[in-house]
């Protein structure tokens, strides 16, 4: 037997009643007529007491009789079997994992700080019982392994001032991440009957010792870029202003005027404080 074989057992409350009839029967009996013989039917009534099995909603329970597997009750209700049947419990809930911050390398081999959320369930309660030693052990230890394989296959985040850029990264690509995860989870699960029904990245960060010097580098990114779009717009600007200036042929300015309209322009467009004018009362030329 390799499969799972769903059964439904005798119902409980039927043998629930014939357990408590032999039960008490046979007090009576033995108190009206005398006979030891009829302690054999409180006996039997015990016996069968312990055959009730109690299934709740979204439980299960496995039976096993001498080391061979019987089948699972999977729908809820009172139920009588043999009563040397072994019942494991497994719950076949929808479960919540949050795995412990691990410090793993990415692709680039910098040191991150990672963990996952899982949402997981029993469907296979076979495979649950017998195929894996301990199963929620196993979810612990095969999705930590699945989130260093992840890790390892995508970088951080993109650097593209070093001409290293990607599609996918861990920090902006969320959604590429959690299907890659949640795909690598299940192909790991799976061989314990586990369904993964959602997983993705719960933290991701720097690790400490590399987490200042990361920092510091994003934020000089972030100011090289702002400088470039500042630049960029100064030039523009600059540009319409000598267009229009010629156009309305406001001012006839030379080529050493315009390179120092320019310069004053662009120190004034660009400087990241507020520049102090100076008027010139006097001519162009002084």
């Amino acid at each position: 037997m390799t499969d799972e074989k769903v059964i439904s057992p005798l119902n409980g409350y039927l043998m629930l009643f014939v357990s408590l009839v032999l039960f008490f029967g046979g007090i009576a009996a033995i108190i009206s007529i005398k006979s030891g013989w009829f302690g054999i039917c409180i006996f039997i009534g015990l016996v069968m007491a312990f055959g009730l099995v109690l299934v709740n909603p979204n439980n299960s329970r496995v039976l096993v009789l001498f080391g061979k597997y019987k089948g699972t009750i999977k729908k809820n209700g009172l139920y009588w079997v043999n009563p040397l049947y072994s019942k494991r419990k497994i719950s076949l809930r929808a479960s919540n994992f949050d795995s412990e911050r691990l410090k793993v390398n990415d692709k680039l081999g910098n040191p991150v700080m990672i963990s996952t959320i899982l949402v997981w369930r029993v469907t296979d309660t076979y495979k649950a019982a017998f195929d894996v030693d301990d199963y929620k052990n196993f979810v612990r230890v095969q999705t930590d392994a699945a989130v260093r394989k992840l890790a390892s296959m995508y970088p951080y985040d993109n650097f593209a001032d070093e001409g290293i850029e990607e599609d996918i990264t861990l920090r902006s690509s969320l959604n590429e991440v959690s299907e890659a995860l949640e795909k690598e989870v299940q192909e790991r699960l799976g061989m314990a009957g586990i369904e993964v029904l959602e997983a993705r990245i719960g933290y991701l960060a720097y690790a400490q010792e590399i987490a200042n010097a990361m920092l510091k580098r994003q934020q000089a990114t972030a100011i090289v870029a702002a400088r470039h779009k500042i630049v960029e717009g100064a030039v523009s600007m600059v540009e319409m202003a000598l267009e229009e200036l010629n156009e309305k042929q406001i001012v006839d300015l030379d080529e050493e005027r315009k390179a120092a309209m320019v310069s004053n322009l662009m120190v004034v467009l660009c400087s990241d404080k507020d520049a102090s004018p100076i008027v010139n009362t006097g001519t162009l030329n002084h």
